[in-house]
């Protein structure tokens, strides 16, 4: 499927409709990101692919442009201090530690810097039977997809949140900041666990503690960090109603919403757990055994 063109269109589309906005510095919250993240991605991504041949770029320019979402929350919001803090050091938190890691990791194993990792080898698998022309147009459709969607789906929340005034912290604030811990200790544990086990057990199959009860707990951790960040917006998006058009306020809830769904759409389908299955039964022999006792995403008890 060549889904990056379609999802530059849809998040560009959107990108418009949340930067037409009456509230004057939400408008400006989303046309500064949107420059920034176009900039960042073409830099540290689109050229780099287009030099190399890798897509793997993608997977630093991608958590650097969230943490560019929260400084410019920190330097251009103008909502409540407490609330503004609260959710500029979520996305920083996010943003670096995926960033750095991915730095850690490249200039340990040589991963982005001289290869590619699998899940987007897979991809130039889908694509072959191209020519490299177009192979490289179609990734790097793919990589601006994700600084579009750093531009705008993943942007509505924070932002929305950015620019509520009101002092009062709502409930559903507190949920959303509650689940967002959770699912950062879950993903972080996860993460943790593999790493010990794989000390130990090279070529084996994970499915100790987390990894027990789902196939990709890390990705259904990072789905939940995402959902959390949506649920806190809720009170923030509904605070527009009435001060914006019914058109744009309904999109701008539609759009914030989209961050949750399109993260679970690309943790499952597109570059998570999918390439990732595909070799792993190839790699471990043992691996189908774990794909039918155990859930792919969401955590649930193992099948006997």
């Amino acid at each position: 499927m060549h889904f990056g063109p379609v999802l530059c269109v849809a998040f560009l589309a959107l990108w418009a409709v949340a930067a037409s906005v009456a509230h004057e510095t939400l408008a400006t919250l989303f046309l500064v990101n949107g420059a920034l993240q176009l900039l960042l991605f073409a830099v540290v991504a689109i050229l780099p692919l287009a030099r190399t041949g890798r897509m793997s770029w993608v997977d630093i320019a991608w958590p650097f442009g969230v943490a560019l979402i929260g400084l410019q929350i920190l330097l251009l919001g103008d909502g409540d201090f407490v609330r503004n803090a609260c959710i500029a050091g979520v996305y920083l938190l996010i943003g670096l530690r995926m960033g750095i890691g991915a730095l850690t990791m490249a200039r340990a194993t040589g991963v982005i810097f001289r290869t590619e990792f699998p899940r987007y080898a897979y991809r130039r698998m889908e694509l072959s039977g191209k020519s490299e022309t177009m192979i490289r147009m179609h990734m790097g459709a793919e990589v601006l997809a994700q600084g579009l969607a750093n531009a705008s789906v993943l942007a509505i929340p924070g932002f929305l949140m950015a620019v509520n005034a009101n002092g009062e912290i709502h409930p559903l604030e507190v949920a959303g900041i509650l689940v967002w811990l959770a699912a950062y200790v879950l993903e972080s544990t996860a993460d943790l666990q593999k790493l010990r086990y794989m000390a130990t057990n090279k070529g084996g199959v994970c499915n100790i503690g987390l990894w027990r009860y789902s196939r990709h707990p890390n990705y259904f951790a990072e789905w939940l960090v995402w959902t959390g960040i949506v649920i806190a917006a809720l009170p923030s998006w509904w605070s527009l109603h009435g001060t914006e058009a019914q058109y744009l306020w309904v999109l701008l809830g539609v759009g914030g919403l989209g961050a949750s769904a399109m993260m679970y759409i690309t943790l499952v389908h597109l570059t998570g757990e999918v390439p990732s299955e595909y070799y792993s039964v190839r790699k471990r022999p043992e691996y189908r055994r774990y794909q039918e006792t155990t859930n792919m995403f969401f955590p649930w008890f193992p099948r006997a």
